[in-house]
């Protein structure tokens, strides 16, 4: 981790700036996720190791999940992504 992580705004900030390379070819992830990651991200204000919780969520939403099974709390912070404990009846 860094220590302090790098702002929120300035890291987007980098990945827009590399996305604009006509090299670079993403491969995994489909048309609109980087717009749906990103609101995810600044809405929640999001660093270190949420982020990436941020990416499941992006990837489900981007191909129409419409329930996700987790026992993790932490995917209640995405609002667009409805999420259910499957441990819990």
């Amino acid at each position: 981790y860094f220590n302090p992580p790098t702002p929120v705004d300035r890291a987007l900030a980098t990945i827009e700036a590399w996305r604009e390379s006509p090299a670079l070819q993403l491969i995994g992830e489909g048309t609109g996720y980087w717009e749906v990651l990103s609101r995810l991200v600044k809405n929640a204000k999001l660093v270190g190791p949420r982020v990436h919780d941020a990416r499941v969520a992006a990837i489900c939403i981007t191909h129409g999940v419409s329930r996700f099974w987790t026992a993790d709390r932490d995917f209640a912070m995405f609002a667009q992504l409805k999420w259910e404990n499957p441990l819990i009846r």
